[in-house]
């Protein structure tokens, strides 16, 4: 792997031709992705989900995830939890990483935690009315259903088809914690009313500011920051009266695994999604936005196809893929191609793939990651036709 990352970046210095303008702007706008990601995506999202990822690795124990989220729990209650979870956390692909990472290395079941993966930043809220206002209420309510009914069948196919792994899986985590105490080390309210303060810093700090400065979601931009630091005031206190310093410790290292498993991996995807197709909304990476316009003309099954493939591996920042879709129908892009893109873009990207990977492997991310882009293509194709 470093022999294969040390060759390609040699060959990529010695033969990228560095003065053409077209690599110049790459580069540039490479770097400019980076640096709008880390203003706008680190402090407010990543840094509060690496605390809440850390804080369900060590204050959750094993046996409260594998009796609500293992692979012997109950379907309806797991797999529901799992796949409305988006319409909660307002989070992008790459923030609700470290959350998935949380709960499947505790153990959660791989169905239910990959629905969670999907739905987080599939299913958001916000973006799904957006969806309604700008591109029309056909689209935004084919792509709430369609990021639900997404989010349950994925889980259900990772589950099945990985069912022997997880099975083996499940046998080893019950085996290492058997006999332990399977009480919680303090009170579940507690555990619960910590972690959910957290979620909502999480969802206060990361919130966008909307395009029209008026109704309740400007109402609550204009005053987010008056909730936060109450939230944080409240959490503080918490962490003074319930842990103690060596739990605070864990907590921390723990948070740090996180970091350091993730951001690098993150870093790297922004960087070659922007040296490959540019800062969203312009025209300055690699490959020309004409001919992605191009190849998604129409309704047909290689037009869609590709608009699933660009979707999964194009980064969107939270809310950015509807300004992007509605300039490409302008530019001649069909309602079918436009919705995959919708369905698999938000949910994936090689920053997240990247990630994923480090988490449940090769062959289980290629399934994912393949499970999104066709069941986006299917999607988008049956819904083009009928929306003409």
């Amino acid at each position: 792997m470093k022999f294969a990352l040390i060759l390609g970046v040699f060959l990529a210095a010695y033969f990228v031709p560095i003065q053409h303008p077209r690599v110049q702007t790459a580069v540039m706008d490479m770097l400019v992705m980076l640096q709008d990601y880390a203003q706008k995506h680190v402090l407010f999202c990543l840094v509060p989900a690496f605390f809440i990822a850390g804080a369900i690795g060590v204050f959750i124990s094993q046996s409260s995830v594998m009796k609500y989220l293992g692979p012997k729990a109950n379907k309806i209650l797991s797999y529901g939890v799992a796949s409305v979870s988006g319409t909660i956390l307002a989070v992008c692909s790459c923030t609700v990483l470290p959350l998935f990472a949380g709960i499947y290395t505790r153990g959660a079941g791989l169905g239910p935690a990959t629905a969670f993966l999907y739905s987080g930043p599939a299913i958001n809220a916000l973006a799904i009315i957006l969806t309604a206002r700008v591109l029309g209420f056909q689209m935004g309510l084919a792509r709430a259903l369609g990021a639900i009914v997404f989010s349950l069948v994925i889980g259900v196919l990772m589950s099945a088809i990985f069912r022997k792994e997880e099975s083996e899986r499940a046998a080893e985590a019950e085996a290492a914690f058997d006999g332990m105490d399977d009480d919680e080390a303090r009170p579940l309210w507690q555990t619960a009313s910590y972690i959910g303060t957290m979620v909502l810093i999480l969802i206060f700090a990361a919130w966008a500011k909307p395009a029209e400065q008026s109704g309740l979601w400007w109402s609550v931009y204009q005053i987010h920051w008056y909730i936060v630091i109450p939230l944080l005031a409240i959490l503080g206190l918490m962490l003074w009266r319930w842990f103690n310093r060596e739990e605070i410790g864990e907590w921390m290292n723990a948070t740090w695994g996180f970091t350091a498993q993730i951001m690098p991996l993150l870093f790297a995807g922004v960087l070659m999604a922007g040296f490959l197709l540019g800062m969203p909304g312009t025209d300055n990476g690699i490959i020309p936005n004409s001919w992605i316009a191009q190849l998604v003309g129409g309704n047909s099954l290689k037009a869609n196809f590709f608009a699933s493939i660009v979707g999964a591996f194009m980064y969107f920042a939270t809310l950015t893929e509807v300004p992007i879709i509605q300039g490409l129908l302008g530019s001649g892009m069909g309602k079918g191609p436009a919705l995959a893109l919708l369905l698999a873009g938000p949910a994936l990207s090689l920053p997240n793939m990247l990630v994923i990977r480090s988490v449940l492997g090769n062959k289980k991310t290629v399934v994912f990651v393949l499970l999104v882009v066709v069941m986006a293509t299917l999607t988008g194709l049956v819904y083009g036709t009928f929306a003409g």
